[in-house]
């Protein structure tokens, strides 16, 4: 999901470079929303977790 975020946000420079503003609008708004939606499944997978108890 960071990745696919990553490569968003990569396309959302290079259009950004050579002007194509309309694709730089969907591009971020597409790496935000898939990265807060890794954020949110991170914290929950931190609480979630695995838990040792000794």
């Amino acid at each position: 999901m960071l990745k696919w975020s990553m490569i968003f946000l990569v396309v959302a420079l290079i259009a950004g470079i050579f002007g194509f503003f309309n694709i730089v609008a969907a591009a971020a708004s597409i790496a935000k929303v898939l990265f807060f939606i890794f954020l949110v499944l991170f914290v929950i997978s931190l609480f979630t977790g695995r838990s040792r108890s000794l």
